[in-house]
């Protein structure tokens, strides 16, 4: 399959989400959750818990690829606090207005959302002190270009930490590899 042709099952996957199973929910402790506002916690799609394995500190600049609703942005911000600050991006608008709704909900003020590919992250260079990413860099067909962005926009001795899934394709039969459902799901 061409890098378009993921691109768009991938969107049609998730643009059309109106309601969510919160499956994500589970890697999260009850304190994590109860952080979250109001209806937050059905939207964690995530197959993991960077915020948790981070080691986030006050004051940083983390940026979250693939953000989805924001659970992590927001769990995230608590963690760097006030003089911290947390970007999220994603491609999809719905997720990117729904972020923002949750932050505005549970009054954060040290985030934003940006609509945005994480193969061509639309930021500056060196701006942040850790990416982080939770079950999205599988969904990319250019995981070597989502990886330069990261790369590209943490300053020098920034870190990375992401949780994702992962299969050797050598051990996929071709009709699984070329599957839409395997690429969006």
């Amino acid at each position: 399959m061409y890098s378009d042709e993921i691109h768009d099952l991938v969107y049609e996957a998730y643009s059309g989400l109106s309601s969510a199973m919160g499956a994500g929910s589970q890697f999260y402790d009850d304190g994590q959750l109860e952080q979250l506002p109001e209806g937050a916690r059905q939207w964690a799609l995530g197959v993991g818990n960077p915020v948790s394995h981070a080691g986030l500190a006050a004051g940083e600049h983390v940026v979250d690829l693939g953000c989805g609703s924001g659970v992590d942005v927001l769990l995230a911000a608590d963690r760097v606090g006030e003089t911290g600050f947390v970007t999220g991006v994603d491609f999809l608008a719905e997720m990117v207005d729904r972020g923002r709704s949750f932050a505005r909900a549970g009054g954060f003020d040290n985030v934003s959302f940006i609509q945005g590919e994480i193969e061509d992250l639309p930021l500056p260079d060196d701006s942040a002190d850790v990416v982080i990413s939770n079950g999205s860099i599988n969904l990319s067909a250019r995981k070597s270009r989502v990886l330069a962005e990261a790369h590209r926009v943490l300053r020098p001795g920034g870190r990375v930490c992401v949780t994702d899934l992962t299969l050797s394709e050598d051990e996929l039969p071709p009709q699984i590899l070329t599957h839409p459902s395997a690429w969006a799901g």
